[in-house]
This record gives structure tokens, C-alpha cells and sequence, in this order.
């Protein structure tokens, strides 16, 4: 009989074009692994709600492989440690995977060429990282020239079907029990919203896809009305790789609506992302530009942890700063556009550092991406490559009456449900009842940060 191979899965959970899979599948016998390794990603493994869905899409995954005779084999560990252990028990040499971008995946691909017969596919974006580079070859830093060279070499790659059978070895493997890997809270559940919010798993993003294709049109216009909220939601199905780049790319190509152009280049700028960790792999816990170094942020764990718990818990007197906190605690998603209004705010009218939004949000996003989540940050800060400047503070009161926000934050702010549009995004004093006073008036936490940024420049 054919020598079986492995398939190594990380953020690449569908079957699907999925390139490692297809080849694998196309060879003879294969085996599915996928491996929990929170040891190599050290703070950056995989947070409590991306840990629900991973619980989730696992077990999705688990039953569409059955569907086709064959199943996923569960290991817990060192990835490399346990992928050899795999390759002993069935005496197989070649994994196929596919190529991973996060700096602990890339060690880990370098360790196990060295042990086995490792095949590289490239899978998940719609052109491979290090692909796009300016004239001279060398990758770029700044995302609008990225986005043009990239629509330049567009389209991505064919989408690949799913094997609709599959060969299975000879023996199995042992595997771990997903239950037994405890991903789903218990003590207490509080993901009760996230379950009644979300579908996981590679049919619900083709789902979710099918939707998206009927109101992308509708996406330039109303994309920053979160009581709209015509977005796609495909964030977190394309992070746990449940669906590819690529397939929704051919989905929508022949869309001649401006809403799919500027939908495109959301997918550009996730390319993108993949392009600056490339070129920077602390990118999530260190300032790209040096001078924010210098910045003195207020102490999180001692003068600012009052106002840090009042943000994560959505009780900082701005609605619409609340509304996105809650929405995120609910559903472990926040709309695009509340992420940067809540995340500019605890970043210029608190003070405090970046990198512990982006540690929150890593925790409480069900797509947090390593990269993504860095950019966006980062952007917001103005420390990053290329970002917004520290100085440009966005006015969460004026951004909520601008994009409308007022049924959002009834949905999630009840307390002020009973205001009309015109008082709920900055209610009276008298008209707050239960609903907290501001932690920080606008003009003072704007000259604050803008104080605390001169002093940078010596």
C-alpha cells in the first residue's frame, strides 16, 4: 500500500482549496492532524474566544472528514514533537502543510524540514507573502502602493475542490478527545452570545459568503453604520481558514459595484498584514517607530486601572465606546468601524498603551489574528509602518452622531434605550439614570495625550 502522508492543519480548517489536503488526498492514503501548541506562540497563543471557535471548527472539521471516511487525528503539544510521533506511528516521511506567516510557525516549519519530508503550499491569502514587492524587489512598507502592485498581479490562484473521497491508511494514529482539550468556558459559560451570534465551520462560511454576495454592493456606503452593519462577517471563517481568500476573491469577482472594489481591498490590506510581519515578526508587541518608545503611558496596572477595567467592561460614559466593548464581550466581534473609535480611545484619551488593547482584544476577538490585530493597532496608535498620526484623535461623540450609531448602541447599551437619536450619544447628566458618567471629558483626555506626545519630541 502507498506510503500514507500527513496533513498538518492550523488556520486552514476546511476542505476546500486546501492545497496541502488536495495534494496529500491526490498521493494516496492520508491523515489529518492538527496539533494544539500553545507553547510555541507563548503570549500569543490562542485567546478564550478564539478558543471557542476553534473548539467548534474542529469539530466541523472532524465530521466532514468523517462524511468522506476518513478523520481528524487531535494531538497536543510541541507541533514538531508531535507530528514526528504521528509520522513513527503510521511510518510515513512527507507532511504536507500549508505555509504559515506567524514568527513561532515559521520556526516551526525550519525544525520539521529538518526531521521529515515538509511540502509548503501556499493557501491562505490570494497572493503569497513576499510575492508583491516594488521594482527594485524589495517588499513594501506602505499599503496603498502594496494594494495597486497588488491589483496588478490579481487574479489569485484557482480555487481547488474538495476531494469528495478519501484513502485512509492502514492503521490510525492515536488522537486526543476534543472535549478533553477544555477550549469551551464552563465556570461560568459566558459565551452563551457568542453561540447565538455565530455559525462556525467551513458550510457556514460558504453560507455566510452566499449572503455577502447578494449586499456587497451595499458595502462603500454603509459599511461605517454599525446599527447598519452591512459587513461581511467572513472575519473570523477566514482567520480559522474555514473558507480561503481565494475563493471568495472568484465568488465576487464579476461584482462591478464600487462596494466590491473597496471590499477587495480589505482583502488587500489582510494580505498586507501578512507582508509586515514578514518583514517584522514582533510587530504585535513592539513600536515600529522608535519615538513612541519614549512615550510615557500611564501605568495600566496602577493609576490607569480604573479606567482600563471601565473600558474593557464598557462603562466609560461614551455609548458608543460601550456599545462596541459590549458587543465584543457578547459576540466576541466588534464592527469595524467602533474598533478604531474604542480603540483610539483607550489609546489617546486614557493613555494607555497600545499593546494591552491588543492583548484585550486578542483574549475577546473570535478573528484575532496575529497580524491583523498588530496592523490595526498599530495603525490606530500612529506607531506603526504606516498608520494614522498620533496627533489625529478621533471624537468618539461626533464619530457615533456622524455614522448614526444610535440603534447599535440601544442594542447593546440598554440603559439609554429609552433616548431619542438626538440625546443618546451624548446624554445630559440628568439623563443618564444607571448609565455611568464619562471617565474623562474629550478636551482633557485630548490635550493629555497631546502633552504626552510633545514631550517625546523633547
Amino acid at each position: 500500500m502507498t506510503q500514507a502522508q500527513i496533513v498538518w492543519l492550523r488556520r486552514d480548517l476546511r476542505l476546500g482549496d486546501n492545497p496541502a489536503l488536495y495534494h496529500a488526498a491526490e498521493a494516496g492514503p492520508m491523515v489529518a492532524v492538527y496539533v494544539l501548541d500553545d507553547a510555541r506562540a507563548k503570549g500569543h497563543a490562542h485567546g478564550g474566544a478564539s478558543r471557542w471557535w476553534l473548539h467548534h471548527s474542529l469539530a466541523s472539521l472532524a465530521k466532514s472528514l468523517e462524511a468522506r471516511g476518513s478523520r481528524l487525528i487531535l494531538r497536543r503539544g510541541d507541533a514538531v514533537e508531535e507530528l514526528c510521533k504521528v509520522a513513527e506511528e503510521l511510518g510515513a516521511t512527507t507532511v504536507q502543510a500549508n505555509r504559515h506567516y506567524e514568527p513561532w510557525w515559521r520556526k516551526a516549519q525550519s525544525e520539521l524540514r529538518e526531521k521529515l519530508d515538509l511540502q509548503l503550499h501556499d493557501a491562505n491569502y490570494l497572493l503569497p507573502p513576499g510575492a508583491v514587492t516594488t521594482g527594485s524587489g524589495t517588499p513594501y512598507k506602505i499599503y496603498t502602493p502594496f494594494s495597486k502592485a497588488t491589483l496588478d498581479l490579481l487574479p489569485p490562484r484557482d480555487a481547488l475542490p474538495a476531494p469528495e473521497t478519501l484513502s485512509v491508511p492502514e492503521r490510525w494514529p492515536a488522537s486526543d478527545v476534543l472535549d478533553g482539550w477544555d477550549l469551551l468556558p464552563t465556570k461560568p459559560d459566558w459565551a452563551g452570545g457568542m453561540g447565538d451570534f455565530w455559525t462556525v465551520g467551513e458550510a457556514a462560511a460558504h453560507e455566510r459568503l452566499a449572503w455577502w454576495a447578494d449586499h456587497v454592493a451595499d458595502y462603500d456606503d454603509a459599511r461605517n453604520l454599525p446599527s447598519v452593519d452591512k459587513t461581511s462577517q467572513l472575519s473570523p471563517h477566514l482567520h480559522f481558514g474555514e473558507i480561503s481568500a481565494a475563493q471568495i476573491w472568484h465568488a465576487l469577482k464579476d461584482r462591478r459595484s464600487t462596494g466590491w472594489k473597496t471590499f477587495e481591498k480589505e482583502l488587500i490590506w489582510r494580505d498586507y498584514a501578512q507582508n509586515v510581519i514578514c518583514q517584522f515578526p514582533a510587530y504585535a508587541t513592539q513600536s515600529y517607530r522608535e519615538d513612541f518608545n519614549a512615550l510615557e503611558w500611564r501605568d495600566h496596572t496602577g493609576e490607569a486601572a480604573a479606567d482600563l477595567k471601565a473600558w474593557q467592561q464598557g462603562r466609560t460614559g461614551y455609548p458608543i465606546v460601550d456599545a462596541g466593548m459590549r458587543q465584543l464581550w457578547q459576540t466576541g466581534w466588534m464592527h469595524n468601524r467602533v474598533r478604531m473609535i474604542a480603540a483610539s480611545f483607550l489609546i489617546k484619551h486614557l493613555l494607555i498603551d497600545w499593546r494591552v488593547g491588543e492583548r484585550w482584544f486578542w483574549d475577546t476577538l473570535v478573528d484575532a489574528d496575529y497580524a491583523s490585530n498588530a496592523c490595526n493597532w498599530q495603525w490606530v496608535a500612529g506607531s506603526g509602518v504606516d498608520s494614522n498620526m498620533f496627533v489625529r484623535i478621533m471624537a468618539p461623540l461626533t464619530q457615533s452622531e456622524k455614522f448614526d450609531a444610535a440603534a447599535y448602541i440601544r442594542q447593546y447599551v440598554p440603559e439609554l434605550k429609552h433616548l431619542p437619536d438626538s440625546e443618546i450619544h451624548d446624554p445630559a447628566d440628568d439623563r443618564r439614570g444607571r448609565y455611568p458618567d464619562k471617565i474623562i471629558g474629550h478636551k482633557e483626555g485630548r490635550e493629555r495625550a497631546l502633552a504626552a506626545y510633545r514631550a517625546t519630541k523633547g
